[in-house]
């Protein structure tokens, strides 16, 4: 999606008296620099600068473009400021053309550009950094598969054998443990499901892998993560197909989707 978006972007070269507007601006709550809303400040300034100049410059119509951009600029942050990510990607032009803003995951560097083209380089290296990307979440009879890009959760899956058929199966609300049932409901208890998870965890991991790979090249992930216990990942990649690019020994199936990337996607 980035990948489309940015060649589009790349394209565009406007002729004077419009322009691009360009801004990254770091909101990111957690940044020892932002504990006081620094961000308005920094904003404020990037906005005045380039107003201040195009006034001086005494052409009236790039300087009244700039400040149609300015009000887009504005209110696009006045509407989403209860809702702020890590950082703000925006390009904009007076004349509707260029129009791209988004709350990222991401934290970015401050930059204001006001240029006959987007100013992409800042973007391209975060799409670079965290790409399109898959991570998978093996634990016993469960899997979970979120696919996330630039920090940014797309999809989440999550499947589940059903151990009377030994089928996995996409769930929409999945058990906080292991299913541990045989046929007619009767209860295998967790000493005979752990038993019955030792003995086939390699067959059924093998069963799924083919699912994942599918996933991968048709979602275009350009990374793969596996989590879960050593012995779990190991299995689970030894069966897919697909480069995995890291494997992390941790039991996070559970976890809030957001805080697997924050801590896998490190």
């Amino acid at each position: 999606m980035i990948d489309r978006q940015l060649k589009e972007l790349d394209n565009i070269e406007l002729e004077k008296p419009n322009r691009v507007f360009s801004m990254y601006l770091n909101t990111d709550p957690s940044d020892p620099e932002q504990q006081g809303g620094e961000w308005k400040i920094h904003l404020k300034n990037g906005l005045k600068n380039f107003e201040s100049y195009l006034q001086e410059s005494k052409d009236k119509e790039e300087f009244d473009n700039f400040l149609k951009v300015k009000d887009k600029v504005e209110n696009f942050v006045r509407d989403n400021e209860q809702a702020l990510r890590k950082g703000i990607v925006l390009f904009a032009s007076a004349d509707n053309s260029v129009w791209f803003a988004e709350r990222i995951q991401m934290r970015v560097e401050n930059q204001f550009f006001w240029e006959a083209s987007p100013q992409t380089d800042q973007l391209k290296e975060l799409e670079t950094q965290f790409p399109k990307l898959g991570i998978i979440l093996v634990q016993q009879n469960q899997v979970k598969v979120i696919e996330a890009e630039m920090g940014e959760i797309l999809e989440t899956k999550h499947y589940e054998l059903d151990l009377d058929t030994e089928d996995w199966k996409e769930i929409t609300t999945p058990q906080k443990t292991p299913v541990s049932m045989g046929k007619g409901g009767k209860n295998l208890g967790q000493d005979n499901f752990s038993a019955r998870l030792n003995e086939n965890q390699k067959r059924w991991y093998k069963s799924i892998a083919p699912k994942l790979d599918k996933l991968a090249k048709g979602n275009s992930w350009n990374r793969i993560y596996l989590v879960g216990e050593k012995e779990e990942a190991k299995d689970m990649e030894e069966y897919m197909n697909k480069d995995i690019y890291k494997v992390e020994g941790k039991n996070m199936l559970e976890h809030e989707e957001s805080k697997v990337i924050e801590k896998i996607v490190a």
